[in-house]
């Protein structure tokens, strides 16, 4: 019996799991509204169209986590990969693109694979289970009449159109001689909060950077309309200087053990992962440019040097909240004949978004097949995206994520010359995080291709 599956959507993640399934024996109908009808953000009439030449960003796959995640996926013979190492220009350690020659080699390749059936129209509703497996992965710009009626069978309050994102750091970056951890009126675990205290004059010079730190603008597309309980914190700042005192910054139910001096303002820090490695700014959200954001924000005691694993942002990016709506198959719990990959599953950036596509292409070609699917292993980064996309431990500030390093599971503690127990840290860390992952993925990879 034939092998059939449905691919909506043939950028990064669609051409990756069309070419996945393909090369797996699936005969593969690839659908694609361009050239008939465009996103705001895509010009081209090829597929896997990228906005920037840099848009793969670092290849450094030591000491960068994204750069691990390219290395894994040249393991599984991923088709984006192999596009971007033919089409590389020189740009340092990173992996830049001749963006026109990577879309080309991609549509070819998808074009003359005799599995792949392409057919350029508009999808404008989930496919009905007569139709056969499908995958939906039309990015963050779905069109949408799909967006309506995702919408209306998962559940509109299951659907998000804007991300608003505040930073996440390190939590071995912040400085604990000047933080500490409380909840507000020692409600909760202790833990669940780390305080970053400030005085009045650096309160004032913070509120003054962020009147005055450049921000980004939205394309006309994008523009959100705000409400109050997702200000980015700059324009909070600009409807007085003592907003966020009142907002994110309240410093009531809190005592700082380092001093007595009551503190005039408070950052807090929440925990962000499960491993707790990362820590997001509570209602930090911005449209402040990257740089400023980091300038900024290590005004702030206790985070002068905090390492970002992510930095805050708003914009248009149509996500389904995945944890509680896909399981770790990627496939929809009340449609099991439908998956998601790619950014509408909430992972972020063009790399994430074709590992998931990579997957989700693995995933349903066993399925096809009646075999039971391979899970990544947690400590690989292909292992630490799906992880991602299916944890439901805090489902209610569920947000996309690019990989980092801190959705890592820890390594354990290693031996010092002084017979004393210890955390790796800093590049000796990630030379660690990295080589196992790379072992993890191999493994897994060479028991399932």
């Amino acid at each position: 019996m034939e092998l059939k599956a449905n691919v909506i959507g043939a950028g990064l993640a669609g051409a990756e799991a069309a070419w996945q399934l393909a090369e797996r024996g699936v005969s593969v109908t690839l659908y694609e509204m361009k050239p008939h009808k465009r996103s705001p953000a895509h010009k081209a009439d090829t597929f896997a169209e990228l906005v920037c030449s840099n848009s793969l960003r670092s290849d450094d796959y030591v000491n960068n986590a994204v750069g691990l995640l390219h290395q894994e996926m040249r393991l599984a013979k991923s088709l984006v990969m192999e596009s971007a190492d033919v089409n590389r220009v020189p740009a340092g350690g990173a992996l830049a693109v001749d963006r026109n020659g990577f879309s080309e080699y991609i549509t070819a390749k998808l074009r003359n694979h005799p599995n792949i059936t392409i057919v350029q129209k508009e999808i404008t509703e989930l496919p009905a289970a007569e139709e056969g497996l499908s995958i939906i992965a039309t990015g963050p710009l779905t069109s949408e009449s799909l967006a309506a009626d995702i919408s209306a069978v998962i559940g509109g309050e299951k659907l998000s159109f804007y991300d608003a994102i505040a930073p996440v750091v390190y939590k071995e970056s912040i400085d604990f001689t000047k933080a500490w951890y409380q909840s507000r009126y020692d409600k909760g675990d202790k833990f669940d909060y780390i305080n970053c205290p400030l005085n009045k004059e650096q309160y004032e010079a913070f509120v003054d950077a962020l009147l005055s730190g450049e921000k980004a603008e939205f394309h006309d597309f994008e523009k959100p309309e705000y409400f109050d309980g997702c200000l980015p914190v700059e324009v909070m700042a600009e409807r007085g200087r003592d907003t966020l005192m009142y907002g994110p910054m309240k410093p009531v139910g809190l005592t700082n053990p380092h001093s007595e001096e009551k503190p005039y303002a408070v950052v807090q820090l929440r925990q962000d992962n499960k491993e707790d490695t990362l820590r997001n700014l509570v209602g930090f959200q911005t449209k402040l440019k990257h740089p400023e954001q980091v300038r900024i924000f290590k005004m702030i005691p206790g985070l002068e040097n905090a390492v970002f694993a992510r930095l805050g942002g708003i914009h248009k990016n149509t996500f389904i909240k995945s944890p509680i709506l896909l399981d770790n198959c990627l496939r929809l719990k009340k449609r099991p004949h439908i998956m998601f990959a790619g950014q509408i599953t909430g992972c972020e950036g063009y790399v994430e978004s074709a590992s998931i596509g990579w997957l989700a292409g693995y995933f349903a070609a066993c399925c096809l097949k009646g075999a039971e699917p391979v899970l990544p292993p947690r400590e690989c980064a292909f292992g630490c995206q799906l992880a991602h996309l299916t944890d439901d431990t805090d489902i209610e500030r569920y947000q996309p994520m690019n990989i980092n390093f801190g959705l890592f599971p820890e390594l354990p503690k290693v031996m010092t010359a002084k017979g004393k127990l210890r955390y790796l840290k800093g590049t000796e860390k990630k030379a660690a995080l990295t080589a196992r992952a790379l072992k993890a993925a191999k493994e897994w990879l060479d028991g399932i291709c």
